[in-house]
């Protein structure tokens, strides 16, 4: 388990390092900020969103290293993905950070690479990290006009 765990840290920290998608995307059709006050973690998505699917996903903001990789993973989960299939992805990231860990290896299965950040559930201050960006997903297929916040 140490070197799944090992393994899981190096992909947060590669993501933190060099997110991907970090960068404002000018043709963006959906908009949305998050803001998570207790760590100070900002992001702005951007979602290209065309007949239904996501073509482009992006992000701009300041975060520690869970926010980031969170947001980082997420924008590549969501491309090609349709706005009902990146609310289940939302719903099943949620279900794997906030519920015991008994029972979720069929859930992390399920979501790939995001898996990595399943340890956050054994740190509840993190967890709030985790989900800002995907709390920002929610509200931005929504076209949520207020920022979202993690209180």
């Amino acid at each position: 388990m140490s070197d799944l765990r090992d393994l899981y840290q190096e992909v947060i920290f590669d993501h933190y390092r060099r997110p991907r998608n970090c960068h404002g995307l000018a043709d963006a059709n959906h908009k949305a900020e998050g803001y998570n006050p207790l760590c100070g973690d900002r992001i702005t998505l951007y979602l290209q969103i065309e007949d239904g699917v996501v073509k482009d996903a992006s992000f701009e903001g300041v975060g520690c290293a869970i926010a980031t990789a969170s947001a980082s993973l997420m924008t590549e989960a969501l491309k090609g993905k349709t706005e009902a299939e990146a609310e289940a992805l939302f719903g099943r990231f949620h279900d794997m950070v906030t519920t015991p860990a008994a029972g979720q290896a069929a859930a992390a299965s399920e979501l790939g690479k995001l898996a990595v950040l399943s340890g956050v559930r054994e740190f509840p201050a993190r967890v709030k990290c985790a989900t800002l960006a995907w709390h920002t997903l929610h509200a931005a297929l929504h076209d949520g006009d207020r920022p979202v916040s993690t209180e």
